[in-house]
């Protein structure tokens, strides 16, 4: 029952202004039992979160772990599909799954998925049949990293140790972070790093093990060199930390388990060039300023937004952020949820949330307040970024980064400054994806929703073709 449940306790504590010492005593415990919860070194009994929700007016649901959470997301999104509408099934119906049998529900997702998988492959046979490009199967690698990700709540504590140590043993020093790297490469591992001019393939970095060297493209900026090293050192030295992990089971594939391995050490980079607790403890001074941040630990607007997601050790943690990353299209590359909100797993994303609307303000950074339908609101800043490896001719790559967090937790934030965050007109009604979402009146609706059966009338027009009108 208490498991991972601490965290929960400790931020309704903190949204409710109290110090330990005031809801300790309201729950009939000592403060310290109550900082061994909030650190899930003790577990909260039934008794005491019955005791929560009376004397601090809490819904019990609220307390659901958040993999039943989860899953009741990804089992709502699946029996969204068109073929499961003639079973009117509801909210309660899946969450009563979810609770008495997840064992089930699981079941059902990996059926979907390889349903899916059935599906697509025979489309890829009909399109060469017929001459025309295949369909690609939507169960990818970066899927399956992307939930190894998320199961770990963004945090893995041996290769934050691992950076640390490295810290302690290299001496590097901050304002030369590179030239300290490329000494430890050259003195502990026999490796040599070279700065090379722009290759015919486009590699920005490579490993020659033969000849021991690493060749760092010239058209790299000096943040983006600093991150390719550490990623590095990495792999050659943290393979006794990058390969269990690999072995979790939601990677089913060996690709799956390289894209991994090389996710995992961007992870240690990333803690390599933003140390836990100096990182940390700017973000909490500079209440999260992630251009000055970028200044500070010389690393770019990207890898900070990363890094802040990854706070999480017990005691030391920081804001829980949610991170998106899109494309112009709105192909989702980068996903991870560690505020409550809920992402797209098989479907469209809401066209509504502000990281889609950012391509319109290219490299300004747009702040969104936003409710989803089951209420939790939401505090969202998004920013369009480029990049261009080469010359005049290389084509730019343009994506937008989308950084949020619960509203609860927005005054900790720069970019809450000057914003009425009390003002329920400024929040704007969001949700996951159209047939998820119970918004009738969405004028960007391009599915009818699965909670409401499809009323049309060619004599009315809503502000959508999918909108309904009284």
């Amino acid at each position: 029952m208490g498991q991972q449940l601490g965290g929960k306790v400790r931020a309704l504590r903190r949204r409710l202004g109290l110090t330990q010492v005031r809801m300790a005593e309201r729950l009939g415990i000592s403060a310290s039992y109550l900082n061994l919860i909030e650190h899930e070194k003790r577990p909260l009994s039934a008794a005491l979160l019955i005791r929560l929700t009376q004397h601090f007016d809490v819904d019990l649901a609220s307390f659901a772990t958040d993999g039943d959470a989860q899953l009741q997301a990804d089992l709502m999104e699946i029996f969204g599909d068109p073929m499961f509408e003639s079973h009117n099934l509801t909210n309660t119906d899946i969450r009563d799954l979810v609770r008495q049998s997840p064992a089930i529900s699981r079941a059902l997702i990996t059926l979907f998925a390889s349903y899916n998988s059935a599906k697509e492959s025979a489309e890829n046979l009909a399109s060469r049949v017929l001459g025309q490009a295949p369909v690609v199967s939507q169960r990818l690698p970066s899927e399956e990293v992307s939930d190894l990700i998320q199961r770990r709540n963004n945090y893995f504590p041996a290769l934050e140790a691992a950076a640390d140590l490295l810290w302690r043993r290299s001496s590097f020093d901050k304002d030369d972070i590179y030239t300290g790297m490329v000494t430890y490469l050259r003195e502990e591992c026999d490796v040599r790093v070279r700065v090379v001019t722009q290759r015919a393939d486009r590699a920005v970095r490579r490993y020659d093990p033969d000849r021991r060297e690493i060749a760092i493209s010239e058209v790299l900026a000096p943040r983006s060199r600093h991150f390719q090293i550490a990623h590095q050192i990495g792999l050659l030295t943290q393979g006794s930390v990058l390969d269990p992990i690999c072995q979790d089971e939601v990677l089913t594939t060996d690709d799956s388990r390289r894209l991994a391995r090389m996710v995992l050490a961007n992870y240690f980079a990333g803690a390599v060039l933003m140390p836990y607790g100096p990182f940390r403890e700017a973000a909490e001074q500079e209440r999260y300023d992630i251009e000055l941040l970028g200044h500070r630990f010389r690393t770019s607007f990207e890898q900070v937004c990363h890094r802040l997601t990854t706070l999480h050790r017990p005691g030391a943690e920081g804001v829980p952020f949610h991170l998106i990353k899109i494309d112009p299209a709105g192909n989702v590359s980068k996903r991870f949820s560690a505020s409550g909100i809920r992402f797209s797993r098989f479907g469209g994303s809401c066209p509504r949330w502000n990281v889609t609307r950012a391509f319109s303000f290219q490299g300004k950074i747009r702040v969104q307040l936003s409710r989803m339908p089951g209420g939790e609101a939401y505090f969202c800043i998004a920013r369009t970024l480029g990049r261009r490896h080469g010359g005049f001719r290389a084509p730019e790559t343009t994506f937008a980064i989308g950084l949020g967090c619960q509203l609860s937790e927005a005054r900790r934030l720069v970019y809450s400054d000057g914003i009425d965050l009390d003002n329920a007109d400024a929040v704007e009604p969001i949700g996951v994806t159209c047939r998820l979402c119970e918004r009738l009146d969405c004028e960007q609706r391009a599915f009818p929703s699965l909670q409401h059966p499809l009323k049309l009338d060619e004599n009315v027009r809503g502000v959508g073709f999918y909108s309904e009108v009284d």
